[in-house]
């Protein structure tokens, strides 16, 4: 398999397109292709695998298959090594966790767009908008129930590492990047997160990247 990902320190889908790659335990081929570049553009007029998805990140490409959304890739790899390696084995737990990952898929536009994932900065004196704060509430409050309510084998939402912290990973960098006061429970949570191996791994590559991004540098310095 091969997986065609943007760049570490600012490609929040990416992110977890390559968590669903590590947690499906298959060995798969990363591509790194740099956002808004010249690269990108000469990539997707030569990775064959690019063009179905009309130059979309990530991408996965396993031999005859192109799937590109970082919830379908996810849905792939379970469906090829089976879906408890990503959820909850329980009806009630499994439930929830599908519906906390299609909110986190589909909503918080608000968070997005004020806090743009950007793994290597730390935002001084960043103040959210009402709308951002009503994300960051609710969120937090999904973590909450999660972890009240399934969470007690382990330190992620639903006990182990699975697909909603897969989701709510590029959250995590968020609330870190631009100091969100959070609770202590969700400060636990987002340190056993930040802590994971993948985790580590995607940050230090990150830091090792030379793209700069200047929209995703200035807005909130």
């Amino acid at each position: 398999m091969k997986l065609i990902i943007g760049n570490k320190n600012y490609s929040s889908w990416s992110l977890r397109g390559w968590l669903a790659a590590k947690q499906s335990g298959l060995a798969f081929d990363e591509i790194t292709v740099p956002m808004y570049s010249d690269e990108w553009e000469v990539a997707k007029r030569e990775e064959e695998g690019i063009q179905p998805s009309s130059g979309k990140v990530p991408i996965l490409w396993d031999e005859e298959v192109v799937v590109w959304d970082s919830l379908a890739i996810l849905e792939y790899l379970s469906d090829k090594v089976g879906r408890e390696r990503f959820w909850p084995k329980d009806d009630a737990p499994r439930a929830m966790a599908r519906a906390m990952v299609a909110e986190m898929h589909s909503s918080y536009q608000a968070l997005r767009a004020e806090c743009p994932m950007n793994v290597r900065r730390r935002f001084e004196g960043f103040a959210p908008s009402d709308a951002a704060k009503g994300d960051i509430v609710r969120i937090l409050g999904l973590w909450a129930e999660a972890r009240a309510r399934f969470g007690g084998g382990g330190p992620f939402l639903y006990g182990t590492f699975g697909a909603a912290d897969i989701f709510y990973a590029p959250v995590v960098s968020r609330f870190i990047s631009y100091q969100i006061p959070v609770p202590g429970f969700a400060h636990a949570y987002m340190g056993a997160v930040w802590e994971h191996e993948w985790l580590r791994q995607w940050v230090a590559a990150s830091e090792n990247e030379e793209w700069v991004i200047e929209q995703y540098e200035a807005q909130h310095a």
